[in-house]
């Protein structure tokens, strides 16, 4: 009997990105782990993100909606995917080739665990200023990633947590990954890069400077919860 390899599906939510967007879809069609089933989902983009994803033909399966949010774009892609694993990539981000075999390795090991993460090398865009370099300084090393872009999870493991929250506008990820140590998912941290993340002028965290006053109350809503726990 034929050993049936997990697809993994990759999710990347994109807004306004066709700077960039191409080349993470690349980063994940370079993957030398297969099968991958790649999810563009488009939260309302103005731009010609729309048109570069439909470029790639059956290579990427396209989803367009009205301007959401990204927890909303992330969602829609989990309600789309037909993977056992998941898979998370922003648009301007890149993962190495081999990410998903080595974290898929990590599995095999250990078929307990429900999250695997990995490190993160973090570079300024060619465009990025001068002067917010000045401002906004990054790691010269690698970093462990605890990040949506590094992160591989078994399905059922998100399954158990449940999808991203819509009402933030920032840290959608920090929120839900607070939410799976509360419920004490197992996971590892791999020894090895596996995302290049882009730091450049319309990062979300730039962009959406006003709304960190989310992640005062993501912390809050953690210390409601286990409170009542």
């Amino acid at each position: 009997m034929k050993f049936k390899i997990p697809l993994i599906s990759a999710i990347i939510p994109v807004y306004n990105c066709e700077r960039y967007l191409s080349e993470a879809i690349e980063s994940v069609l370079a993957q030398t782990y297969h099968p991958v089933e790649i999810i563009v989902v488009d939260d309302g983009s103005t731009d010609n993100s729309g048109s570069i994803a439909k470029g790639f033909g059956a290579r990427v399966r396209y989803y367009f909606q009205p301007n959401s949010g990204v927890s909303a774009a992330l969602n829609q892609g989990i309600e789309l995917a037909k993977g056992s694993f998941f898979a998370f990539l922003d648009a301007d981000d890149l993962w190495v080739e081999d990410k998903l075999m080595h974290q898929m390795a990590v599995f095999e090991k250990d078929p307990d665990l429900d999250i695997v993460f990995g490190h993160v090398k973090q570079f300024y865009s060619q465009e990025f200023s001068e002067e917010l370099k000045k401002r906004i300084s990054i790691p010269s090393g690698v970093v462990p990633g605890f990040f949506k872009g590094t992160m591989l999870i078994k399905r059922e493991a998100f399954d158990r947590i449940g999808l991203f929250e819509v009402r933030w506008r920032v840290g959608d990820f920090i929120d839900w990954h607070t939410r799976a140590m509360e419920q004490k998912l197992k996971s590892f941290m791999l020894p090895r890069v596996v995302l290049k993340r882009r730091i450049h002028n319309a990062n979300m965290g730039i962009r959406e400077h006003n709304a960190r006053i989310d992640y005062v109350r993501i912390l809050k809503a953690s210390l409601d919860r286990r409170r009542k726990m």
